[in-house]
């Protein structure tokens, strides 16, 4: 059902209301804009589909708020970071509760960022065609493949949500999904603060801290500006250009001129702004610069240790189903190797259980590792040391 206007849209609510579990997408373009134009939203009861024409809505589309809302019904969506960050802009709510088929999934054995498209071929036997991926979801109207397309991404969701759903819940694994999807549906999680943008620049590192007090200046001007003018950061000015700023702590807008990716018309209409932000970080206390966090350095006798904490990790990972990153990346494992444990995914909750707890019992002495009969065997130090005094 293609739903382009208020009065068809509130018809349509009661029916979606009434379902227990939704299917939720989005169609939106970003390339030339800050914020993402919503385009489409796509709604499936295990019965119906519906193609909600945000556009042709406009603030209409803030009638989904209950329906986002409602404690009773579950929204499923597949890598849904990007489509509630959409939604919560647009209706400004996070749908709740939520489910998350993507990460549900690789904790039923699927790899790590798995595709709709693939879950559904393995899932519920369904090919999707993605010919219109690329679609200008902007342009009206719109074809009839493009919301055929539109619609395939949530036929077959539920499905999906109610066969990764019942396997982990048989295994006992359906709890652990609580804590990710609690932060996919809180809207902090969304929150992006311009002060705190330098971080993401790239080759922020290379500066000393009176420039990277700098830095956090112009790069929080560029943030707000960017979402002023709705425009994309890049476009405005970029990553590389603004570190050069901050390097040289220009003072006029000829100096902002000599810098390499900034031409007239930025130097000119933007130059005032600028300059000012460059100024406020050279006014910022000594004692209050910003620091970037220090990686710290991994002593190299961890990094055999991680070799070994890797072998126990994919052995598990195989035993239960799960792909060996989701439990351990290899840098995650030679910082636990390396001793950090405060903070880690591997220190609490189901990583901790599946595999945590016997990775520190290992590099603690308090198990040792052979093999037998072919296969990785973990036993207690004290009952090898009854068997071989």
């Amino acid at each position: 059902m293609y739903i382009c206007d208020t009065q068809t849209l509130e018809m349509a609510l009661p029916t979606l209301l009434a379902s227990p579990v939704l299917a939720i997408d989005t169609e939106f373009m970003r390339e030339r804009t800050y914020y993402a134009r919503l385009c489409l939203v796509q709604i499936a009861t295990e019965a119906e589909v519906f193609v909600l024409d945000a556009i042709s809505l406009g603030e209409g589309i803030r009638l989904l708020s209950g329906l986002l809302t409602a404690p009773h019904s579950v929204k499923v969506f597949h890598a849904g970071s990007q489509d509630i960050e959409i939604l919560l802009r647009a209706t400004g709510v996070t749908p709740s509760p939520v489910f998350d088929t993507q990460i549900a999934a690789t904790l039923a054995g699927f790899p790590t960022q798995v595709g709709y498209a693939q879950l559904a071929k393995d899932l519920a036997g369904v090919e999707i065609d993605k010919a219109d991926t690329f679609s200008d979801w902007s342009a009206r109207p719109l074809s009839e493949a493009q919301l055929r397309y539109a619609g395939e991404d949530v036929r077959h969701l539920i499905t999906i949500h109610t066969l990764l759903r019942d396997r982990l819940q048989a295994d006992g694994r359906l709890e652990w999904l609580a804590e990710d999807f609690e932060r996919l549906a809180d809207p902090e999680t969304y929150a992006a603060s311009p002060e705190e943008q330098y971080r993401r620049v790239k080759r922020a590192s290379t500066l000393d801290r009176r420039s990277l007090a700098v830095l956090r200046e112009v790069a929080a001007w560029r943030e707000v500006e960017a979402q002023k003018r709705d425009i994309p950061k890049r476009w405005l000015i970029s990553d590389e250009s603004l570190v050069e700023i901050a390097r040289r702590r220009v003072k006029t807008v000829d100096e902002l001129r000599a810098i390499r990716g900034v031409n007239d018309r930025v130097a000119s209409r933007a130059g005032s702004g600028l300059i000012e932000a460059v100024l406020a970080g050279e006014a910022v206390p000594e004692g209050e610069l910003p620091q970037l966090p220090k990686r710290s350095r991994v002593p190299r006798d961890a990094q055999p240790l991680a070799d070994m904490l890797n072998a126990v990790v994919r052995i598990r990972a195989r035993e239960h189903g799960v792909a060996p990153a989701l439990l351990g990346s290899r840098e995650e494992l030679e910082r636990f190797a390396g001793g950090e444990r405060e903070g880690h995914p591997l220190s609490s909750g189901w990583r901790h259980t599946l595999v945590g707890a016997e990775l520190e019992a290992i590099l603690e002495g308090r198990v040792s590792i052979r093999v037998e009969d072919g296969k990785l065997v973990l036993s207690p130090v004290e009952a090898v040391s009854r068997e071989h005094p």
